[in-house]
């Protein structure tokens, strides 16, 4: 069943992963106009880090816990101030 979750998964994350460089790039040109950065796109992004780390961890088997879209999305591991 593992692999099943890993090709599922997966393929969400490396699909969304490809538009958070999008947001990367938004951001960076963003940032470099008004010295600020877009709040929601670092928040999207880091919630795509986590989920690629619980999906990360549940991969390499240090976790039993499956990775999104089959649980809920997991609570985010840094806060941005």
């Amino acid at each position: 069943m593992r692999i099943v979750v890993g090709i599922i998964s997966g393929i969400i994350l490396v699909v969304w992963g490809y538009l958070i460089c999008l947001f990367f790039v938004i951001n960076f040109v963003y940032g470099i106009f008004t010295g600020k950065r877009l709040r929601e796109l670092a928040e999207m992004s880091e919630i795509w880090n986590t989920q690629m780390y619980m999906f990360e961890k549940y991969m390499i088997f240090l976790s039993n816990i499956r990775p999104f879209p089959f649980t809920n999305l997991s609570e985010n591991i840094s806060d941005f101030k």
